[in-house]
């Protein structure tokens, strides 16, 4: 197995994950604000595109922890990681801060989003 782990952010926007190969498959944990912990979990299984089966596209199932709200981040991670890697990749994310004004709840969005391309950039580059 390979791993790395990446940071991103400051103080309570800090974002970590480690990254597992495991195999050609691949996994994911994503924590972060004021208390990481997991609160969805996605696995992502890539298939030929419903619109053109010479395209390779993506399905996943999710588990969302009941009160969390990081399921649309696990999917949509998990959905381009297996489109993008052609493999069965599983995603935990966990992200919290206490009565998070919609500002700072964007600002962890945008760091999951920059966290999620150097996570694609490193796994597409270790496959090689």
């Amino acid at each position: 197995m390979q791993a790395k782990s990446f940071s991103l952010g400051a103080e309570a926007y800090l974002l970590e994950a480690v990254v597992v190969r495991c195999g050609d498959d691949l996994t994911v944990v994503i924590g972060g604000g004021e208390k990481q912990h997991i609160g969805a979990v996605a696995v992502g299984v890539p298939r030929p595109s419903l619109k053109d089966k010479n395209v390779v596209s993506s399905s996943a199932s999710v588990l969302c922890l009941t009160g969390h709200k990081e399921d649309l981040l696990a999917r949509s991670a998990a959905l381009e990681l297996a489109k993008l890697l052609g493999h069965t990749v599983t995603v935990t994310v966990g992200l919290h801060i206490d009565d998070a004004p919609a500002a700072a709840i964007s600002l962890l969005e945008e760091n999951f989003q920059e966290l999620l391309r150097q996570i694609c950039h490193w796994a597409v580059s270790a496959k090689q």
